[in-house]
Order: structure tokens, then sequence, then C-alpha cells
């Protein structure tokens, strides 16, 4: 299996710019499709973007598109997402997950195995 740590989160001024980073260690990291959710209080966890395996495909939600870009450095085992031109609607928790092998358009929690602790994003106005 693999384990993921977030980390790059914090509060920054609508406009603004952050970088998220998601390492992992375990198994062979290049395996794995890794996607980034958020989830807002009192508001269920919503898909942001991910990044295939071997493909690279990346696809994103419509409220971040052309704003955030997800990338990814195998030989350094992490995923990143650039965060550009933030807005407070963007203000949640921010976790990374992998799935193992996948190359479908892997959107819900549930398609995935394996999470991050997950890392506060606050945006003011």
């Amino acid at each position: 299996q693999v384990q993921l740590v977030e980390s790059g989160g914090g509060s920054v001024q609508a406009g603004g710019s952050l970088r998220l980073s998601c390492a992992a260690s375990g198994r062979t990291f290049s395996d794995y499709t890794v996607g980034w959710f958020r989830q807002a209080p009192g508001k269920e966890r919503e898909f942001v973007a991910h990044i295939t395996w071997s493909t690279y495909t990346t696809y994103y939600a419509d409220s971040v598109k052309g704003r955030f870009t997800i990338s990814r450095d195998n030989a350094k085992n992490t995923v990143y997402l650039q965060m550009n031109s933030l807005k407070p609607d963007d203000t949640a928790v921010y976790y990374c997950a992998a799935e193992r092998r996948t190359l479908r358009r892997a959107v819900r929690p549930t398609d995935y195995d394996y999470w991050g602790q997950g890392t506060q994003v606050t945006v003011s106005s």
C-alpha cells in the first residue's frame, strides 16, 4: 500500500496562490493515479483534479479549471496542486488520494483506496 502526506496549505487573500504537495511512500508511486479532493465545513467531499499513472492524463472539476494545475514528479514521489486566482469558495481541507493503476476518470471518493490526512486552505476576501 501507499502512505500519503499533504503539505502546503495555509491562509491567503483572494487572488493569491498556493502550491499543495502530496508526498507518497510505500509501493511504487508511479503505478498510482492521484487525485485531489476538498471538503468545506458542512459539505460533502468534492473532486478537484486527478492525474493518472502511465499516461499522466489530467482532469479537473469545472470550478477549478483554468486556475488549478495538477502535476507529478515520480522521482520525488510527489504530486502537486498549483492553485492560482484563489477565491473564498476554495476554502476547504484539501486531501490527496491514490488508486493503483486506474486510467478511468476517477472523480468519486470511493474510486480511491488511499488517503492523506488533509491540509487546510483558507482564502479570505
